[in-house]
């Protein structure tokens, strides 16, 4: 048996629904394949353990989308201030240096807005973004046999599944993460380079009141960060995120939970509150991946099937919406003009605009991660002096907030610079 659809999405995670529903308008047959979807949200359960920081650009699609308001409904929990510090130790083993010299915090009045985001649960956008699904009839959701092969040899692009069922689009776009089989078998190559350090993510039951600040601190084994997370039933979470040498994250992983409560308070800074119980914890390798391409005739990439960033300022699924606000806009303009959004002239109206964007993005996380991992003595007198000087250089934060944040499409800086950044790492 064969179907035919306009445009075939291979991947219903949060990027994938999300240009689902960014197409429906057109009227296209959309087919959105994904292998399972996530369990239903139940309110009484603490928060799981993957969740996003999501700024305003992301807001606004999810809005446009019609999404945002089944996310509210479930939960999400704004931050409207977040600091960045490193961790210094007094001489002589004196311990912790209390006083914070070298803290740059930003605050949400500095950008005029009530907050500066949302730490929400990854399972919840999706299933907002599956919810809104619904009320598009021309979406067809795939779930019933898994994709076993695609074939872009040919035109249109034919998909078999397990079942049998071949699967033809003149567009199939890749939303299926990291290992995008997609991009293997569209034959797109990719840069990847792990990182010394893997992420090991904890949810974790904390002390009341709730916070509304997220902040990282940096040290010689990597940045120690925590995000506030929504309250249930009374009781308030915070994710932490430990990065750390790949080697040492399984003797964490395997410590018995108050032994590992115990090792989290101690080595994060002080400002971490009282740690009352374990929810979760799992760990993930640090790898940077950029396809060299995200795009071939009748097939496109977005999201982690595209690129993968250090997660260390949050910047991974915003990157992914903001993929596929541009592509959206180049395939519903393309249609309007009866142009083929198969097409590689089509397409790389797309790849030109995000893939300079998020390679500049990957280059700047970088420059932060290689720039606090190094311990020699004058580099890190310089970071902590630029960290000091940014805490009192107030109206000079807001151009940069208002980038990291949504609020803005370009870094105020020169246009040399901006050419050399790429190349600096």
């Amino acid at each position: 048996m064969t179907t035919d659809f306009d445009i075939i999405i291979v991947g219903a995670g949060m990027v994938g629904s999300a240009l689902a529903c960014a197409l429906a308008p057109s009227g296209a047959r959309i087919g959105l394949l994904e292998r399972q979807l996530p369990p239903v949200f139940d309110p009484a359960q603490p928060p799981d353990l993957r969740v996003s920081a999501i700024n305003f650009s992301s807001i606004d699609l999810l809005s446009r989308l019609g999404a945002w308001p089944r996310v509210l409904n479930k939960r999400a929990c704004a931050f409207r201030q977040l600091a960045v510090w490193e961790k210094l130790q007094q001489p002589f083993g004196r311990g912790e240096l209390t006083s914070r010299f070298n803290r740059t915090c930003f605050d949400a009045e500095q950008v005029q807005q009530p907050q500066l985001g949302y730490i929400i649960e990854n399972r919840i956008i999706q299933l907002a973004l599956l919810e809104q699904l619904e009320q598009h009839a021309n979406i067809q959701l795939l779930t019933d046999s898994p994709l076993v092969q695609a074939d872009f040899s040919q035109q249109p692009p034919q998909l078999t599944l397990e079942n049998g069922t071949l699967l033809t689009a003149p567009l199939v776009i890749g939303s299926d993460g990291a290992n995008s089989r997609i991009r293997q078998w569209a034959q797109i190559g990719q840069f990847a380079d792990a990182y010394a350090q893997h992420a090991l993510l904890a949810t974790v039951e904390i002390e009341p009141p709730q916070q509304d600040i997220t902040w990282q601190a940096f040290t010689p084994t990597g940045p120690l960060a925590f995000l506030p997370l929504s309250d249930v039933g009374g009781k308030s979470y915070a994710s932490l995120v430990w990065y750390h040498q790949a080697d040492q994250i399984p003797g964490l992983l395997a410590l018995p939970d108050q032994e590992f409560l115990q090792a989290a308070q101690t080595t994060f800074p002080q400002e971490l509150p009282t740690l009352k119980a374990l929810v979760a914890r799992g760990s993930f390798p640090l790898v940077k991946r950029h396809a060299l391409s995200y795009v071939k005739p009748g097939v496109a990439l977005v999201g982690d099937s595209a690129h993968t960033i250090n997660p260390l300022a949050g910047q991974g699924v915003n990157l992914g919406f903001k993929d596929v606000a541009c592509l959206a806009r180049v395939l519903l303009e393309a249609r309007q003009r009866g142009e083929s959004w198969g097409s590689l002239e089509v397409l790389q109206r797309y790849e030109r605009e995000r893939h300079t964007a998020n390679q500049l993005m990957m280059n700047l996380m970088d420059l932060f991660y290689y720039g606090f991992s190094n311990s020699r003595g004058p580099l890190k007198l310089l970071r902590n002096l630029g960290l000091t000087a940014a805490s009192l250089a107030k109206p000079a934060q807001r151009p940069v907030i208002a980038y990291a944040l949504g609020l803005r499409d370009s870094l105020p800086m020169p246009a040399f610079l901006r050419e050399r950044i790429p190349n600096l790492i």
